[in-house]
């Protein structure tokens, strides 16, 4: 599945990118080419929600 993301001030789709956090951990995340912001996945309790492709 894929979704046709943009940014709301300028139009342009969002492109991937990754957030490395304090733990080392890795966020991944969707960002305006225009550093207009940046969205990332849902959490629930806190943590990230993922899931595994199979």
């Amino acid at each position: 599945m894929s979704v046709n993301a943009t940014c709301a001030k300028c139009d342009s789709p969002l492109v991937n990118d990754v957030i490395k956090l304090e733990d080392e951990s890795e966020v991944q995340v969707s960002k305006c080419p225009n550093e207009h912001g940046k969205i990332k996945s849902p959490t629930c309790c806190g943590q990230d929600m993922t899931c595994s492709s199979k």
